[in-house]
């Protein structure tokens, strides 16, 4: 376990930002207690800093995980998030995309969000940008990336894709933890 580098940390932020922008301060510095990110083979785990003192009279090669997992780093130097991110992505999301009911089940074995599944949608929410899709009670499902600009949404016809999917709830029951943990 050790920290980030300069440039780990560069490409971790800039990947929460396109899903919190500037909340990332809000991530590390917390009410309760303060957090930091930590690499433990090619994963960034987010950890408490006490849980992080106590971690240290583990051995390393004995420690598997601490903390949560937000993602790993791929062999070309990029940032992947996981699944286990949603939690701390959704609290502090910029844009945000609910679901009809019809199109929960569809989102979640990994299919692409299309306008005819679209509830509703943050205003001015850009093209490209990364967004969290609810279901119509608030409950987060997972995220992905905006297709299409609001605006434009409302011209498209119901069999556009609005969102592109990147990871769901429903990556445990498909068996992807493997690739997670």
């Amino acid at each position: 376990m050790r920290p980030l580098t300069e440039e780990e940390t560069k490409t971790l932020f800039l990947k929460l930002s396109e899903y919190i922008g500037k909340n990332i301060e809000r991530l590390i510095n917390r009410s309760d207690e303060r957090y930091c990110f930590r690499l433990i083979k090619d994963r960034v785990y987010y950890v408490s800093e006490s849980l992080m003192k106590a971690s240290t009279s583990i051995a390393k090669d004995d420690l598997l995980h601490v903390g949560t997992c937000l993602g790993k780093f791929t062999k070309s130097g990029k940032f992947r998030l996981h699944i286990t991110a949603l939690d701390y992505i959704s609290q502090y999301a910029k844009y945000k995309v609910w679901v009809k009911p019809s199109a929960e089940m569809g989102f979640l074995y990994g299919n692409h969000v299309t306008k005819s599944g679209l509830a509703r949608m943050t205003e001015d929410t850009p093209q490209y940008a990364g967004v969290v899709v609810y279901n119509m009670s608030d409950i987060p499902l997972g995220f992905g990336v905006a297709a299409q600009s609001t605006q434009h949404c409302q011209t498209l016809d119901v069999q556009s894709n609005v969102v592109l999917h990147q990871a769901d709830i429903g990556d445990y029951l498909r068996g992807l933890e493997d690739d997670m943990f």
